[in-house]
């Protein structure tokens, strides 16, 4: 076998010797990130090392940030370089200047958690302080566009979920065939399978459709609506929305095979802290009346004020030519892994459950314990790019991928089978599915955990439908992610912990603008599968979200906290 790559370069037959180490140790299974692809996305020797603080790549070593003031904004590549040094940064050990000690740069002093809604629906900002023990919730469900949770239909199109409306007497209301608001007092399944519903004198409301704000009425919404223990989604126009199998479900929680839930958190950097900050205080200039109408700084111009401002205030800005940094991560819980040491770690106080009804685990309290990374978005505003970049990573031995194609380095085509066989952390040994169905759901007034459907409260199947962030085929945009991603993990030291995890793309928009149909560039169908596990779409065509299926503009609302934000003072 080793004789077999002496044909390789270098960097390759070190990746693949890495990659054979671990088959052969029995560990678990991980992505094999082809070897031969069309390298039209690498970075030299010099130019990596030049990344290191220290000049020279060492393990775990400190990468600094990549200047996004002075992002050279070429397609596609230098989207992909940007988010692979960002994520080195982000991940590297905390460098003295950052005023602390230990841990890594994402969980530092320069970087604030985000908490959970109040009841309000408003947000604060966290400091990471010495020695402190951050709390990390359940990942449930992600938001929409509007701030509520999302379904797909069969055709992988997107509906927000508004509100059900309510009368004084607690019943759930509908609109008539007049537009009139009409209490629901019974309703029942009809011949067609559809929902009837019925009024306090017991008539059919003819007619019946949702009350949906004036604001969203032209938006991909719907409603939700129970009749006899099942749920119905119906459309602005009272239409039944054929919804994917586990999405009439509420905020799914995903499972490990291990046994793990999968805890979330959300960090960003002091430049978005205090950006956001200087708005709401008014003493950063924002264009009409309204505060989110600003957009994240991309220029040297923008930035000047928001140091300005911090300087006020005696904080002392790092890094700043990082811009505006959102970090979002995914976790397990570390103790229940074989091999922890191939994972980055740190320590979270996460919620505990009651798990002696398989049907229901109640909330009991909460404990701190270490924690291991699965995976990570990294979201950043660049020079040209308000809109932000939007990239993300997932370890290894995460999720299997479905079937894929892409260009190799001789400019032929080849295609990689759908491979679920192996030690997966979401995924059974050779599963054929079905795929990306929830077993659970946490219920958002109590934080208890109940199941879905005819599930238990269990480990479900997770395949990564689009390997790399595109449709299938697309063998051209696919090798491009794999060849930055061969070219990175191969200069990084054999026993750097940074290696055990991949881009699986990023995306943007054409200069920068709001996000539509026809300007989403980059890999279209990005997805992280511990985090959109469920908004994947049905299979490896196209359909499903992506990031700007949610983050719609390229004004502050792009980032889906920063409009409901408290000021850090």
């Amino acid at each position: 076998m080793i004789k077999s790559l002496l044909g390789f370069s270098a960097s390759t037959r070190g990746l693949l010797l890495f990659s054979l180490i671990l088959i052969c140790a029995c560990a678990p299974s991980i992505v094999m990130v082809p070897s031969d692809p069309n390298p039209t996305c690498v970075v030299s020797d010099s130019e990596f090392a030049g990344w290191f603080e220290d000049g020279m790549v060492t393990t775990n070593g400190v990468v600094t940030p990549a200047n996004s003031i002075e992002f050279p904004d070429d397609p596609n590549c230098s989207f992909y370089v940007w988010s692979e040094r960002m994520f080195l940064w982000l991940t590297s050990p905390v460098p003295a200047r950052y005023g602390s000690s230990g841990g890594h740069i994402f969980n530092s002093p320069a970087f604030y958690d985000i908490s959970p809604p109040n009841e309000e629906g408003k947000l604060t900002f966290i400091p990471h302080e010495e020695g402190s023990v951050l709390f990390s919730n359940i990942r449930t469900a992600q938001k929409g566009p509007f701030g509520f949770r999302v379904l797909l239909d069969r055709s992988g199109r997107m509906f927000s979920v508004v509100p059900p409306v309510f009368s004084g007497e607690g019943r759930q209301l509908i609109l008539d065939r007049q537009g009139q608001r009409v209490e629901i007092h019974d309703a029942r399944i009809g011949a067609e399978g559809g929902p009837i519903f019925i009024d306090r004198e017991g008539q059919v409301i003819a007619g019946a459709r949702p009350i949906i704000p004036p604001r969203l009425v032209k938006e991909s919404v719907a409603q939700k609506f129970m009749v006899n223990d099942t749920p119905f989604f119906l459309n602005v126009e009272g239409g039944v929305i054929d919804v994917e199998q586990g999405q009439a479900g509420g905020s799914q929680v995903l499972m490990a095979q291990n046994g793990s839930l999968v805890y979330f958190r959300a960090s960003v950097n002091d430049v978005f802290a205090y950006f956001i900050t200087g708005l709401l205080h008014g003493e950063i200039p924002f264009p009409g009346d309204d505060f989110t109408s600003a957009q994240f700084p991309t220029t040297g111009d923008d930035l000047t004020p928001i140091v300005e401002f911090a300087e006020s205030h005696d904080k002392t800005l790092v890094d700043t030519e990082a811009l505006a940094i959102e970090v979002k991560t995914s976790w397990i819980e570390a103790h229940l892994l074989d091999d922890p040491e191939r994972y980055i770690t740190l320590m979270g106080t996460i919620p505990t459950y009651d798990a002696s009804d398989p049907d229901l685990w109640v909330h009991t309290g909460n404990k701190t314990i270490e924690l291991a990374m699965v995976g990570m978005h990294v979201v950043g505003s660049t020079k040209g790019h308000p809109e932000m970049i939007w990239a993300t990573f997932e370890h290894v031995s995460s999720t299997p991928n479905a079937e894929y194609s892409y260009t190799k380095e001789s400019g032929s085509t080849t295609t990689v089978p759908q491979q679920t066989s192996g030690q997966w952390l979401f995924c059974e040994d050779g599963s054929d599915g079905p795929f990306n169905v929830p077993h659970m759901q946490m219920d958002s007034g109590s934080h208890d955990i109940e199941s879905v459907g005819e599930h238990t409260i269990s480990p479900s199947n997770t395949i990564r439908w689009k390997a790399w962030g595109q449709a299938h085929p697309n063998p051209g945009s696919n090798a491009e992610v794999i060849a930055i991603n061969n070219s990175i993990r191969s200069k990084l030291a054999e026993d750097d912990v940074r290696r055990n995890y991949i881009m699986t793309g990023a995306t943007w928009t054409i200069s920068g603008a709001p996000p539509n149909s026809g300007n989403q560039v980059g890999t279209r169908l990005l997805a992280n599968t511990t985090m959109e596990t469920y908004q994947q779409g049905s299979d490896n065509g196209n359909n499903g979200t992506n990031c700007f299926s949610c983050h719609t503009t390229n004004e502050l609302p792009v980032s889906a906290i920063a409009p409901r934000m408290e000021p850090l003072f």
